[in-house]
């Protein structure tokens, strides 16, 4: 058969996205990863599927990473569902649910001639018991774990060595944690460069990733790889950061159909 789908990026994030209400497809990791595939596949950091409401939600996310291996949450690829979503007629205010619960998103801005826009996406709270200081940086959970370490000189860091290094140590087995490098520009915005697991590799933005940093930095201006974010939270109580919301560029890259050859419905 042949698979319609769509590449999108947030801020240079990029994900095959597949409308699957009428589909019913589940995908094995191996052809997650074979469609993920920069060589022999379209290419892209992870998939989505955009499945039928369980409730009353607009739709369930699913979520893979370009390994194949399901996480819980993505925010970039939050974005960018919110954005498909539209684009198929869902309008401006989207509701989902992905693996980590509950998620809002809005349209800000959407440019139907350059297939571009700005999506403000809500993440879930963070537990302020649950930020912990490692040896290798600060640890919290924005929905998928993420280590965050102050760097000097970050264009000189070795994002793919020393994020797999740091990825990869005893303290944070048997998941492993993403790795986010941060350092201030010096004009109030935080510059950032993260090793995601499950790409196993730089990605040019990760919208968890810029939220956990944000957090530890105390800053809402983030700059990525790939484009500038805005974060922003209510006050923290002692015990949770409440209503963090995560706003930054989408864009269409191309839409598509792939030969898919041994479907398996659900």
């Amino acid at each position: 058969m042949n698979l319609p789908f769509i590449k999108m990026n947030g801020a240079g994030n990029d994900f095959i996205l597949i409308d699957n209400r009428t589909l019913h497809l589940r995908f094995t990791p191996h052809e997650i990863a074979h469609l993920c595939h920069r060589k022999l596949g379209i290419g892209a950091d992870g998939l989505m599927t955009l499945d039928t409401p369980q409730a009353n939600e607009d739709f369930v996310m699913h979520y893979y990473n370009a390994d194949g291996s399901q996480a819980s949450m993505c925010g970039n690829g939050g974005r960018c569902i919110a954005m498909f979503a539209h684009l198929l007629g869902f309008g401006q205010a989207i509701t989902f649910l992905a693996s980590d619960g509950m998620h809002h998103a809005e349209i800000i801005q959407w440019d139907n001639n350059r297939m571009q826009g700005i999506v403000k996406l809500g993440m879930q709270p963070v537990v302020v018991a649950d930020i912990t200081t490692t040896p290798h940086g600060t640890y919290l959970n924005t929905g998928v774990p993420h280590c965050v370490k102050w760097v000097e000189d970050i264009d000189n860091i070795d994002v793919k060595a020393e994020g797999r290094r740091i990825r990869n140590e005893a303290i944070f087995a048997p998941e492993g944690t993403n790795v986010d490098f941060i350092e201030a520009d010096g004009s109030g915005n935080l510059r950032i460069r993260t090793y995601e697991r499950g790409v196993e590799d730089e990605t040019w933005a990760c919208g968890t990733g810029v939220t956990a940093a944000a957090i530890v930095a105390n800053t809402h201006s983030l700059m990525a790889v790939g484009g500038n974010f805005m974060v922003d939270w209510d006050t923290p109580t002692p015990d949770t950061i409440e209503h963090i919301t995560l706003t930054g560029p989408v864009e269409v890259n191309f839409k598509g159909e792939w030969t898919y050859l041994a479907p398996t419905t659900i």
